[in-house]
């Protein structure tokens, strides 16, 4: 018999839902170093502490997710999710090395909105799975999506993002799994057919709202604290601003 941790590197022995988690997980391993290379996170990491900050970012969702369902961590039995998620934190680093300012604020507000439906929709998956109801799916489609980013957050001293005002970081999650819920629950689609609708309408979704600037909608605030925030820019100026510097 192949001892497990062999057969485990046998890629032909995927499932579909295997192979859109390690999409899931190398993306926002790409998306943590990136994260933790930008000027608002670093905390003079070594390199060691970059591909640690990719792992969180990469499989701390799907860990927490997999316990929440009450089954052991795919990460930690599918040894792809470490190679996947070190290549993607090397990735990660030499765009960060190369690229010097180019790329960095266009290419990151691109690839979280990209990243950002495949845990979403992973989630929704392992808790139909898991035989537990609507409302549950949708909520751990949503911690599986946003955990890595609060775990790096926290890691580098940050407010966590999903607190704060920004491009519907969390509804985008939330939109997912419920599209995904009515095309392959309501419609009976395919589990090919529902991750692909499900995907575009949270990636659609995150896209357009980085490009617009749309945002979540705060409370009032004390009149002392309304000019103190820094300005984002949206998608749009931050891909303009970067393929125009030498104009």
């Amino acid at each position: 018999m192949t001892p497990l941790i062999i057969s485990k590197f046998g890629i032909w022995t995927f499932t579909l839902v295997d192979y859109i988690s390690l999409i899931a997980a190398t993306t926002n391993a790409f998306n943590g170093a990136l994260l933790a290379r930008r000027p608002d996170h670093y905390k003079h990491f070594t390199l060691v502490g970059v591909i640690i900050l990719a792992y969180a970012g990469g499989i701390g969702g799907g860990i927490i997710r997999d316990i929440l369902v009450d089954k052991i961590p795919t990460p930690l039995e599918n040894p792809w999710y470490i190679v996947a998620c070190t290549g993607a934190a090397a990735l990660a680093l030499w765009i960060d090395y190369a690229a010097e300012k180019r790329f960095k604020d266009g290419l990151f507000q691109f690839m979280t909105a990209f990243s950002l439906p495949w845990y979403a929709i992973v989630g929704v998956q392992a808790a139909i799975g898991a035989n537990l109801g609507y409302a549950a799916a949708v909520l751990i489609g949503i911690i599986a999506t946003t955990a890595g980013r609060w775990i790096i957050d926290v890691a580098c001293n940050c407010v966590p993002k999903q607190l704060v005002r920004g491009e519907f970081f969390v509804a985008a999650a939330a939109l997912t799994g419920i599209a995904y819920l009515v095309c392959n629950q309501g419609f009976g689609l395919s589990v090919v057919v529902s991750t692909v609708i499900a995907f575009f309408a949270g990636f659609g979704f995150r896209l357009l709202s980085q490009w617009f600037g749309w945002e979540e909608w705060e409370p009032w605030e004390p009149e002392a604290l309304r000019g103190g925030e820094k300005a984002r820019k949206t998608l749009g100026e931050g891909l303009h601003a970067e393929f125009d510097r030498d104009a």
